[in-house]
């Protein structure tokens, strides 16, 4: 596949990272600059120019490519991109859109202007949070092909029957498997000789009834906590759509804002959520807000140290549920070790969505455990898989990437390496985040 990326930012970068080693990928920006550093860890075309420029496109070849994604910051210009690219015989065009007044008019500029995706980075991640503090578990209880696979997360304190056991042994008697762990602040994707320590919090996949029955049987309350008070650390793009999101829902928001002219938009936009102008750095502010009555707290400013370290403050008072937006890799792996619930990355939560649509119907869901450091990615098993007829053991997996579950002529199985894979099975896999480039490359190679 031809594929023009326009703009050479986090987002453009992390895209062509991920398709660069199945596609032939061509990225476009006006700073050659960037470029260069680009062409230093990455094999991929570079040209310096405007995407938007009829002269730059038809040189490339635009009716060539099969896909266009514009990535820049201005959401017009990206528009402008995927409209003269479409017209000049590109097949396909993807465009971010961030601007939270074009949310309602999605639909009619994707028909007008024949842009085929879009895709909004800031949206994508308040509804990724949303989901997590809407559930009524305290704890992660996803469900995956059309309810019939279930996935839950938990102490392995609460389960007696884990400790000190291996993999293979739980899953033969339990009917489940044990899909990713979290040990001493560090995420594993386990193998059948991995042993279950008492620490561990442990990601358990398997059909949904056997799921429902495990619930029963741990030893802390599955009835989990309602969400009826949160607070939102920043106001910008992030907070705006999960504090209208969280509101929808009839939660109480508070709203901390160090911005007064942003303070007054949003109160104006926002007239249940109570906005507040301060410091959200400020400890004592956040606490004479009741920081410690909340039951959710989330860090969405534009600065990855305020939200963790607020973040780890919240963890300390007890609230229950506790997320931060980070923008940099190894910030999420230090939200591991201080115990905070979840740290969700707007990029890569994004690049993952224009695979999915890149992929078509392969993809049907990807979502993401343990701070966003596991991918959970539900796909259907189509022609063109080089793999079908062999069994799990039989094929090259990437490392750090399990099948946990998967749907077999409308049956659920949890897999062993005696497992053969089959046309049209829907695979449930667990990976890795950094692993999610050797995915893409190894369902579409």
């Amino acid at each position: 596949m031809k594929v023009l990326i326009v703009g050479a930012g986090k987002l453009g970068y992390n895209i062509a990272q991920t398709l660069s080693s199945a596609d032939e990928i061509t990225l476009v920006d006006i700073n050659g600059a960037v470029l260069e550093k680009i062409n230093e860890h990455l094999d991929v075309m570079t040209i310096k120019g405007s995407g938007a420029n009829v002269d730059v496109l038809k040189d490339l070849g635009i009716s060539n490519f099969d896909l266009v994604i514009a990535t820049a910051t201005s959401d017009e210009l990206n528009i402008i991109v995927c409209m003269t690219a479409k017209k000049l015989g590109c097949k396909k065009a993807i465009a971010r859109i961030r601007n939270p007044e074009y949310t309602g008019q999605l639909s009619f500029i994707k028909s007008t202007m024949d842009i085929d995706f879009v895709v909004n980075p800031e949206l994508a991640v308040a509804d990724e949070i949303t989901r997590y503090i809407a559930q009524k578990y305290n704890f992660f209880h996803g469900k995956y092909a059309g309810g019939s696979i279930s996935v839950l997360d938990c102490k392995a304190s609460e389960i007696d029957s884990f400790i000190d056991k291996k993999i293979k042994d739980i899953s033969h008697v339990n009917y489940i498997t044990i899909v990713a762990i979290l040990r001493n602040g560090e995420t594993i994707i386990p193998y059948g000789e991995t042993i279950i320590e008492k620490e561990d919090t442990v990601f358990i996949v398997g059909k949904s009834k056997d799921i429902d029955h495990l619930l029963k049987s741990k030893k802390t309350s599955q009835n989990g906590h309602l969400v009826k008070k949160a607070m939102i650390l920043g106001g910008g793009k992030v907070g705006y759509y999960l504090a209208k999101r969280l509101n929808k829902l009839g939660i109480d928001v508070k709203l901390i804002e160090e911005d007064y002219n942003r303070c007054i938009q949003l109160s104006e936009l926002l007239e249940d959520v109570l906005i507040i102008h301060g410091n959200g750095t400020d400890i004592d502010l956040l606490e004479d807000e009741d920081l410690d009555k909340m039951d959710a707290f989330i860090g969405v400013t534009g600065h990855d140290e305020d939200n963790l370290f607020m973040s780890l403050r919240a963890k300390q008072l007890n609230v229950k549920k506790v997320i931060a937006k980070v923008s940099r890799q190894s910030h999420k792996h230090i939200s591991e070790r201080l115990g905070i619930d979840i740290a969700l990355n707007p990029i890569e939560i994004t690049a993952a969505e224009i695979v999915k649509f890149i992929q078509g119907g392969q993809v049907v869901s990807v979502s993401f455990l343990l701070g966003g450091n596991v991918e959970v990615i539900e796909m259907i098993v189509d022609d063109q898989f080089k793999y079908i007829g062999k069994t799990i053991s039989e094929i090259p997996f990437p490392k750090g990437v399990i099948v946990g579950a998967m749907m077999q002529d409308k049956n659920v199985i949890i897999p062993n390496g005696d497992t053969r894979i089959i046309l049209k099975d829907r695979l449930i896999i667990f990976s890795l985040i950094d692993q999610f480039p050797s995915i893409e490359r190894f369902f579409t190679l």
